[in-house]
């Protein structure tokens, strides 16, 4: 089948690309911007890339199928020829995955407001270092795996990173909806996704829907510790897991603790000790990552029976010959953009975040202070995404952000779409920054940011410091700016 991806640049359009390309399909897209390093992945694996939309060309080609994807809209000139004429079939990059990846797999769909790429890394690269194929799509550019997507082995898994933002113009069901999983992890669950999600009931509501299509034989796997899942009840049509730091949790993490030289916890199997793990990555969340990602991995390597309970003890998978071992995760390296060092100096360290929600600023910051015990904190946050532009996050950005010292604001991307009243608030923040001793600053342009921050940084000399930057956008180049003026 000849398939073109509208949107064929984008990090999941473009590796679901490369699995359709791995599975025998000629694949061609299109897209505003081809630029690396998915550009140059595309094409080095024989994929045809166009620049720009054009209907008159995309009518020449005729693919047999057109895969649209979530950030084309209507007024899209190949969107509107493609609803006029008729004349392809087209559908969505969830429902293009569910019929051409997923189907027959034993899916493990990774889901949560946050750490869904990070645990789909971990579960990946669990399953790969205990000796299996899974396949996987990966919504980054991780480092373990060392590819973002792989077809797998028919008889292994499949993990893929379950989003619950709308699957395209002509269907708001979430993503992970497509997904058919065998095990669900639910991560966490907060309100997120403003512009297309009214409230907290509302995500609560997608979430309880991806809960229904678990199958009895199947297990959805919780974080025990987070009060809006526990909402959503306890399941009962399938096999419910806990996972969190709580008593109650079926697998339990203790004993975490942080230090400049890295992080380590206990993993605990219905009260009997599993591993204990040390590595590198920062924070709790990443610890509760690892946690969910080794279990969801540990059931799917030896199926338990439909309407048997989880075993109460590993020698189930040991006797099976299928117990997992957690010691790779003490070479586990992450996922680009996620904590990244950029620059590692005595005197300054600069960390790229993808962090745009206040609870998972909150927490990199939090961690921050026990690896980097006596920096001086910059946080530079970017309000880009379609909820951290609205004032409707700003107390949780106060409550957030206060962990710093100094915090560097960004002006509101695509401020002219929302109303006065409903943009995030730089003045707010910063008096209240004021009132609690942390200095807050913002600028008309990041440009201008930025030449406060290098101001800021260079006067600072009785402290080492640390400059993070948070944000789910490229902050207008800023941070590759400040590196090369760090350095120079």
């Amino acid at each position: 089948m000849r398939i073109y991806f509208m949107g064929i640049c984008g990090t999941a359009m473009g590796n679901a690309a490369l699995l359709a390309r791995a599975n025998g399909h000629q694949v061609l897209g299109a897209d505003t911007g081809i630029y690396p390093p998915m550009s140059h992945v595309l094409a080095q694996a024989g994929i045809e890339l166009h620049e720009g939309y054009d209907a008159a060309r995309l009518e020449r080609l005729r693919p047999d199928l057109v895969v649209v994807g979530n950030a084309m809209s209507r007024g899209n000139v190949e969107v509107e020829w493609l609803l006029d004429t008729r004349a392809l079939p087209f559908t969505s990059l969830p429902a293009l995955l569910a019929d051409f990846v997923l189907k027959g797999r034993k899916n493990i769909v990774i889901a949560g407001t946050h750490g869904k790429t990070t645990t789909t890394a971990l579960t990946a690269f669990l399953l790969r270092e205990n000796g299996r194929d899974p396949g996987f799509l990966i919504g980054g550019v991780p480092q373990d795996p060392p590819v973002g997507n792989h077809l797998g082995s028919a008889g292994d898994p499949f993990v893929i990173e379950g989003d619950e933002y709308d699957s395209a113009f002509f269907d708001k069901r979430s993503k992970f909806i497509h997904y058919t999983p065998h095990i669900a992890v639910m991560n966490n669950l907060e309100f997120d996704h403003a512009d297309i999600f009214r409230d907290l009931d509302d995500v609560k509501r997608t979430f309880f829907h991806l809960s229904r299509i678990v199958p009895r034989n199947g297990w959805i796997v919780v974080n025990g510790d987070d009060a809006n899942l526990a909402a959503l009840g306890n399941f009962p049509w399938t096999r419910l897991v806990r996972v969190g730091l709580g008593e109650a949790c079926d697998v339990r993490i203790t004993d975490f603790a942080e230090t400049p030289s890295g992080a380590s916890f206990t993993l605990n199997w219905k009260g009997t000790k599993w591993a204990d793990v040390r590595w590198t990555q920062p924070g709790l969340f990443n610890a509760r990552n690892a946690a969910m990602a080794a279990v969801a991995a540990q059931l799917s390597l030896a199926p338990v029976p439909a309407g048997e309970a989880l075993p109460e003890n590993l020698a189930y998978y040991a006797g099976s010959g299928a117990a997992l071992d957690l010691s790779p995760l003490a070479r586990y390296r992450g996922v680009m953009r996620r904590q990244q060092l950029l620059l590692d100096t005595p005197r300054l360290k600069v960390m790229e975040d993808f962090g745009h929600h206040p609870t998972a600023v909150g927490e990199t910051l939090a961690s921050f202070r026990a690896r980097f015990p006596g920096h001086v904190i910059h946080a530079a946050f970017e309000p880009r995404s379609n909820t951290s532009r609205r004032r409707v996050m700003l107390d949780a950005f106060k409550a957030a952000l206060v962990r710093a010292d100094h915090v560097y604001l960004g002006p509101v991307a695509r401020a002219h779409l929302l109303k006065p009243e409903e943009r995030f608030d730089h003045d707010a923040l910063i008096a209240f920054l004021a009132e609690q001793g942390v200095r807050g600053c913002t600028a008309p342009s990041n440009a201008e940011l930025l030449e406060k921050l290098v101001a800021v940084t260079r006067a600072e000399t009785e402290k080492p410091q640390l400059v993070v930057f948070f944000t789910n956008g490229s902050f207008d180049g800023i941070i590759t700016g400040f590196v090369k003026q760090a350095q120079g």
